[in-house]
């Protein structure tokens, strides 16, 4: 049965082999393109910038998380409820108390971001808070602590930004390519440096976006659980996710980049699209998951 601190050297292993990955990747990209150009600005441009973007991912993805979505922090008289809560959640779990925030959403959502334990924050959609009773608001929260002790938030929130970057880098290459010269190289070799670039522009983005997906959806199921540990009460985490995924309203504040941060995808239901694609397990799958438990001592 997991844990709330289930995993978390493996994850934590997982985010530093995701950044080396990315650092090389982007290398790697900016070989190929600086190959293609017959330039090798491009590539010294990708170091460069590859390891400003694992830095800056590392530290700041989280408040870029925040400002992307309008988050506003939540003070313990502004919404005592919701502070007790999480308070109470956070020293059951043993646990720093995260930075709590607001977002000004009418759609039923909450997720959770940060580097590590004592830097996590959690942002809560208004129309979660107006839609859900307690038992099953602390269900949604313990989940998302569950993330925080889990070790999920840091790989989640940078994969954001990188994956973004590379898309960026990709949308570069092909918007550009019409400019290649042969600058006195040998055209054969250049021109299979330009097909190579092509083609990786046209897959990394997608590569990066599978690799996103897969690495976000186990995780899923591992919060349920151990959020559902915390509570004692995997009913209220079912219910929840129950209300939530019959909400008609998508998300007004979110994007496809961040969907998967979220305890529920904020664009579309279940069925929308296909399994492969999908940034959460079937939320069926789910909610049967937490019924079957058995929390008691």
């Amino acid at each position: 049965m997991a844990t709330l601190y289930t995993h978390q050297s493996t994850n934590v292993t997982k985010t530093w082999i995701f950044l080396m990955g990315f650092f090389l990747f982007v290398i790697a990209v900016g070989f190929v393109f600086s190959q293609a150009y017959g330039n090798p600005t491009f590539l010294y441009i990708a170091v460069a910038l590859s390891i400003l973007m694992n830095v800056g991912s590392y530290w700041y993805s989280d408040k870029l998380v925040l400002s992307m979505v309008h988050a506003k922090p939540v003070t313990r008289s502004e919404n005592p409820e919701l502070w007790n809560i999480v308070e109470n959640l956070s020293i059951t779990a043993g646990l720093p108390m995260p930075k709590l925030y607001i977002v000004n959403d009418p759609s039923p959502n909450a997720f959770a971001t940060g580097r590590d334990k004592e830097h996590a924050a959690i942002a809560v959609h208004t129309g979660l808070l107006s839609l859900l009773n307690k038992s099953e608001l602390e269900g949604v929260l313990a989940h998302e602590l569950s993330h925080v002790g889990n070790r999920d938030t840091l790989i989640s929130t940078v994969v954001i930004v990188l994956v973004g970057f590379i898309t960026i880098l990709s949308d570069f290459f092909l918007r550009t390519g019409h400019r290649f010269g042969g600058g006195g190289r040998d055209n054969k070799v250049q021109g299979i440096f330009i097909i190579a670039g092509f083609v990786l522009a046209l897959l990394a983005p997608i590569i990066a976006t599978l690799i996103r997906l897969a690495i976000t959806r186990k995780r899923e199921f591992l919060a349920d659980a151990s959020g559902a540990l915390l509570t004692r009460y995997p009913e209220g985490l079912a219910s929840a996710l129950e209300k939530i995924s019959a909400a008609p309203v998508n998300s007004t504040t979110a994007n496809h980049a961040m969907a998967h941060l979220y305890i529920a995808n904020p664009f579309g239901r279940d069925g929308t699209i296909t399994k492969l694609f999908m940034t959460h397990p079937p939320i069926k799958e789910r909610i049967a998951n937490l019924r079957q438990m058995d929390v008691a001592q």
